[in-house]
């Protein structure tokens, strides 16, 4: 066999042994997609494996995440830090190559994937950022950002809905720089897909303004896939789809083209037969070929000799352009500069009620000239959620400069694509949408928590007090199940100047995502005259009205909407001499993370009486109320009214707030 044949054997051997030990795992796709891998790996793509963070390089997205040994495989044969040792360890503790290619986890992953779908709508947020940063950076002499995103698919990306609203605005868009292959494999796990799925993908992303390239049963050939692969790059107006049938399991002479070979091992007889099949030593294992590896690795020297082009590139245009390649490092280094923030108002009770949604526009366009890559848009709500960027105009085919997005009716790539956005470099993303339709963008929104991505979401109409729009639109339990998300930090500010220092924390938070959760109702602006700062937003909960005595008889928290509530419910305790602390507490995972003594000093052990105070589910509220503490909450979901007459049905008044403490206090 010639030296590429080898390879890929290599490819699908190593795949075969991995899953083999690991006991668990997917040769088939491994197997099936060795050759177009190899054919983009070595033919195609721009990398550097000694430096995987390269701004320039092309960015590998595997959507199908299952099929991760492939990519460990090919990559370990390139040249990244991945050994021999680490394809020993595929799915063990500890080791960096775990059963879905994750991010940060093994160098050169360029996100983490598993969920079908969620990947192909990363790599539309790629593909953005890519033609956002061309856009601002290359000049007619130098084209500095000139990369493409490439896409591993299955057809179980496909299925999944979330690929619609992915397709459709990449195509919408004309993202040129994404190329995507459908690894058409005509197996799930149940079985056939006749048995569910019948789609005619040509003709489907012909609609969606695809350039489309259907090769049939070419699997194997090198030839056909990587002409392919030439033909998608010299159209720059489309993105790409380059559907490719192949055969799951190619080679096993009893699983290929079974459901038997998607999810399990091959098993040691059946690994025996398909290595013979292959040409192929059966008795060894983890077995990499000298020939094989100097052919592979040859990768490295190519990468080094790319990255130093580029290089020398950059150099010449920080001569020619100093100030573009300046802003260049401060859109990748995204530090922030001193006075970034002197210009979000401060909001006095004299210009009347606000609703905290509102201070979204004011604080985006107060910060923008001072952080020019902070990028986003709303799902088609952007008259509700605020949050335009005023000097700039529509993220739009032909107009890669401008900032905001409009994502359409498309809340789940919306979320994903921020989060590539994110992952691509260059962009501080966020996304805006309402609080109920996190449901739509909640698996994506877990992912950037896994990744630890700095994405801000901007969520408004955050409870019932949206009124009338009824149960549906309604959030009851979306505080509490957010809060359980970890790596999410959530922030429900009470007031205007709350929302300014709600926005200052989430801007100021790169070691995960924020999510800003406002109101769609006005609310008033506290006189700061008679409370504390709203700086204590930074800080999670802080003591916003203090008590009269040396200490309190009780405390009441609450966050957002409510927070005004209790603030009057302490004025009426006074007469009737329950000496009240107010805390009001935006963010829980900002208050866990002070110190104790901190914590301490807002909510003292010793103060058993405390009442919480929220228009949501009570669920996680025992942690800062304790035992002997009361929750005052919303245990079923809303109902079509104004939101005032909704407050007083379900207990959320002043009037409630007084006589438990009353009760508590057994007066």
């Amino acid at each position: 066999m010639n030296i590429e044949e080898k390879s890929i054997n290599t490819i699908r051997c190593l795949a075969i042994d991995a899953v083999e030990k690991a006991n668990s795992g997917h040769p088939g796709t491994p197997m099936a997609l060795a050759p177009a891998a190899y054919a983009l790996w070595m033919k195609h793509m721009h990398y550097n494996p000694i430096n995987p963070n390269w701004l320039n390089r092309d960015r590998f997205v595997l959507s199908n995440g299952h099929a991760s040994m492939l990519q460990y495989a090919v990559m370990h044969l390139v040249g990244y830090k991945i050994s021999l040792e680490d394809l020993k360890n595929f799915r063990q503790w500890g080791s960096n190559t775990p059963g879905h290619p994750e991010y940060r986890l093994t160098p050169g992953i360029e996100t983490t994937t598993g969920p079908l779908g969620q990947g192909l709508m990363n790599a539309i947020g790629m593909a953005i950022a890519e033609a956002h940063l061309a856009a601002i950076f290359n000049t007619k002499e130098y084209f500095l950002i000139d990369h493409y995103t490439y896409v591993f698919c299955s057809d179980g990306d496909f299925m999944e809905g979330a690929s619609n609203e992915a397709a459709s605005i990449a195509g919408h868009f004309g993202l040129g720089k994404l190329i995507v292959l459908y690894d058409n494999n005509h197996i799930t796990i149940e079985g056939n897909t006749s048995l569910t799925y019948s789609d005619d993908v040509t003709k489907r992303f012909e609609s969606y303004h695809w350039h489309v390239q259907n090769l049939g049963d070419k699997g194997n050939d090198i030839q056909v896939i990587s002409e392919a692969y030439t033909r998608a790059k010299s159209v720059s107006d489309k993105p790409s789809l380059i559907i490719l049938r192949t055969h799951i399991g190619y080679g096993s002479p009893n699983k290929q083209d079974t459901s038997e070979a998607h999810g399990s091992p091959l098993g040691a007889e059946e690994v025996k037969l398909t290595k013979k099949n292959y040409g192929w030593s059966e008795d060894k294992f983890f077995w990499v070929p000298d020939d094989v590896k100097s052919h592979m690795s040859a990768a490295i020297e190519k990468g080094k000799i790319l990255e130093e082009k580029w290089n020398k590139i950059f150099g010449d245009y920080k001569k020619a352009y100093p100030d573009l390649a300046k802003q260049l490092n401060e859109y990748m280094e995204q530090v922030l500069p001193e006075g970034w923030d002197s210009k979000i108002p401060v909001y006095k009770p004299s210009d009347g009620p606000k609703a905290t949604r509102e201070i979204s526009a004011d604080v985006i366009n107060a910060v923008k000239p001072h952080l020019p890559w902070l990028m986003g848009g709303s799902a088609d709500l952007e008259p509700s959620t605020k949050t335009i960027i005023k000097s700039s105009g529509y993220f739009e085919k032909g107009k890669y400069d401008n900032l905001n997005i409009d994502w359409g009716i498309r809340e789940h790539v919306m979320c994903a694509a921020s989060s590539g956005m994110n992952l691509h470099g260059g962009i501080r993303p966020y996304a805006a949408t309402f609080f109920i339709f996190t449901d739509y963008a909640r698996p994506a929104i877990r992912l950037a928590c896994i990744m630890q991505l700095p994405v801000i979401y901007v969520m408004t109409h955050d409870s019932i007090g949206l009124g009338e729009d009824g149960t549906t639109h309604q959030p009851v339990e979306h505080l509490a199940s957010f809060r359980a998300m970890p790596g999410m930090c959530l922030i429900r500010p009470a007031d205007a100047n709350e929302a300014a220092f709600a926005w200052r924390a989430a801007i100021q938070n790169t070691k995960g995502p924020t999510m800003l959760v406002l109101s769609r109702q006005k609310l008033p602006i506290f006189d700061r005259n008679n409370l504390a700062h709203a700086d204590g937003v930074i800080k999670g909960a802080y003591i916003l009205s203090t008590e009269q005595g040396r200490k309190p008889d009780i405390i009441l928290i609450a966050t957002g909407s409510e927070v005004q509530y209790v603030l009057e419910a302490q004025r009426e305790l006074k007469n009737e001499s329950v000496d009240a602390r107010v805390v009001s507490m935006p963010s829980w995972e900002l208050f866990r993370m002070q110190k104790k003594e901190y914590r301490d000093k807002v909510l003292p052990a010793d103060i058993k009486a405390r009442i919480a105070v929220e228009a949501a589910s009570p669920q996680g509220w025992c942690e800062w109320v304790g035992d002997q503490g009361k929750v005052i909450g919303i245990s079923k979901f809303g109902a079509s009214a104004p939101y005032k007459e909704l407050c007083e049905h379900y207990g959320i008044t002043v009037k409630n707030i007084v006589s438990t403490a009353k009760k508590m206090m057994m007066i």
